[in-house]
């Protein structure tokens, strides 16, 4: 969100899985989260989105889990731009993907549209999208001894930006995932 003054928020929430847990609270109604997922539970082994963790991540008390969310400012001299998704790992790739977007100038409908690909390390491969790396790049990848994997769609990205020289926002949800982009002025 971002008002006319230019404040903004950009939040992410989440309960790790689609269903979290897969538990609600007896009663309540609330779906619980399942974000102990994100601890290391043994050493080297991978969690529900293959990262793989060690000592530094492993279950303690007092402890913050290893977090992949990363709700988003960037801005230039002419705009601000506001953005997150949800993605597990990939939420970083397909945040920092947007960003290089940003900086070369297009508009919020681009970032939510740009052609993902992700490497995390552990496993060795990038990912990547359907249509999401040319021919020319995946035999460029290969050649330099790179694995690669074709996946689904993922991500969820709603981005809006405010032009501050012409004080007009634009703003747009993600085709992969659910939501809606809405620009709603506020007469004061």
């Amino acid at each position: 969100m971002i008002d006319n003054e230019g404040n903004r928020v950009a939040a992410t929430l989440s309960i790790n899985f689609p269903f979290g847990a897969g538990l609600v609270a007896s009663g309540t109604g609330v779906l619980l989260n399942n974000e102990m997922d994100d601890f290391a539970s043994a050493k080297n082994s991978a969690n529900g989105y293959g990262l793989v963790g060690g000592d530094a991540n492993a279950i303690a008390p007092e402890k913050r889990m290893l977090s992949s969310m990363t709700p988003t400012f960037v801005q230039d001299n002419e705009r601000i731009a506001v953005l997150g998704t949800p993605g597990g790992s990939r939420i970083i790739s397909m945040v920092l993907l947007a960003t290089l977007d940003f900086a070369a100038g297009n508009s919020p409908e681009s970032w939510v549209k740009v052609k993902r690909f992700h490497h995390q390390y552990i496993p060795n491969h990038i990912l990547y999208e359907k249509q999401g790396l040319s021919t020319e790049e995946i035999i460029s990848l290969q050649s330099l001894g790179h694995h690669l994997k074709q996946t689904y769609n993922y991500g969820n990205m709603q981005a809006v930006q405010l032009n501050k020289s012409t004080n007009t926002l634009s703003a747009a949800s993600d085709h992969r995932g659910e939501g809606l982009a809405k620009i709603q002025q506020i007469n004061e």
